[in-house]
């Protein structure tokens, strides 16, 4: 697996958002460190119905997935 770049996952973000909204219940996505590289994290407010239907990357950019519950106004 290759190292990418802030930007790739930038580009990458976009496009995760719209493939997992049809998928689970997103709450955010922002972007992390993977390993020497970026790559996109989704956060989720529950599980999804089928943990086998996310994909594991979006345009050749790693994907992590956390389940982090609603977000509350404090």
């Amino acid at each position: 697996m290759s190292a990418h770049s802030v930007d790739e996952a930038r580009a990458a973000k976009k496009r995760a958002l719209t493939v997992f909204k049809g998928l689970a219940p997103v709450v955010g996505v922002g972007i992390t460190k993977v390993g020497a590289g970026y790559g996109v994290k989704v956060n989720l407010r529950s599980h999804p119905k089928s943990k086998d239907s996310l994909p594991t990357e979006v345009d050749g950019v790693p994907v992590r997935v956390e389940v982090v519950g609603p977000i509350r106004k404090r």
